[in-house]
């Protein structure tokens, strides 16, 4: 369908206005020059989720680039798993600009905004989000990023693992008393914690394996794998380090609850 048919339908009362929205954000693409990318400007329209700069193999001019374009046009972008030497460099250079930038503990993605309003509003979602070790903060933290992009408030838990599950079963009373709606739950060596939480909550868990292990399951391998083989009902399972993908699909579930 064409913008003109869209239009139309409009016109002759067959579309909503809030579906005409929608089906306009479908065209609303934005060119980088040089053809390096090419911006989903208004993907939030469209599905309530941003458009999200994976920084992997991409140059810091790239970067820099695609960053503005978006900030210009929306206020606010995240850039996840940005290379560690950059990171400090994106952060002074956003910060000089007069951005507020919201950067990862122990990780490596930042939240760079021009002001609290031009974030998304509050819809209400409740998130928790826990994880195992210190060494699996940095993902944690994608996924706290992603909570506040999508719009929701994020309740944070770190260095829970089974190790202590006396720490976990405090944390998780605290989460539950403020009526969360899902857990993102991260680990690595054997992700077990994302299966024990789930036999104790009413919530979805979202498991998140992190890539910090060694030996037999190295590198989130072992931690995927037992977290696949579950036998606690109510845990889905994103990729290994995908912390911003669980805290969008945590968000998701979280903001249509409300």
């Amino acid at each position: 369908m064409d913008l003109r048919n869209i239009l139309l339908d409009y016109y002759n009362n067959k579309k909503s206005l809030d579906e005409v929205i929608k089906s306009i954000s479908l065209f609303s693409v934005e060119y980088i020059e040089n053809d390096i990318a090419q911006i989903d400007i208004n993907r939030d329209f469209r599905k309530s989720i941003p458009e999200i700069i994976l920084a992997t193999r991409k140059r810091n001019s790239e970067l820099v680039l695609i960053s503005n374009r978006i900030l210009e046009k929306k206020g606010y972008v995240l850039v996840s798993k940005i290379k560690p030497l950059i990171v400090s460099k994106l952060t002074n250079y956003y910060s000089k600009k007069g951005f507020i930038v919201d950067r990862s503990h122990n990780g490596t993605s930042i939240l760079v905004y021009d002001a609290i309003s031009s974030l998304p509003k509050n819809r209400g979602g409740k998130v928790g989000i826990i994880c195992a070790g210190t060494s699996d903060v940095g993902i944690a933290e994608e996924a706290r990023l992603a909570t506040l992009a999508m719009g929701c408030t994020s309740y944070l838990a770190y260095d829970v693992g089974i190790a202590g599950i006396h720490r976990l079963l405090n944390s998780l009373k605290q989460m539950m008393s403020n009526g969360i709606d899902v857990i993102v739950a991260v680990a690595g060596m054997e992700g077990a914690l994302p299966a024990v939480v789930t036999s104790l909550v009413t919530v979805p868990v979202i498991g998140v394996p992190c890539s910090v292990g060694y030996g037999y399951g190295d590198n989130g391998k072992g931690a995927l794998a037992s977290m696949l083989q579950t036998c606690s009902f109510g845990l889905s399972v994103v990729n290994i380090d995908n912390g911003i993908g669980g805290g969008i699909f945590a968000s998701l579930i979280a903001n249509k609850g409300r």
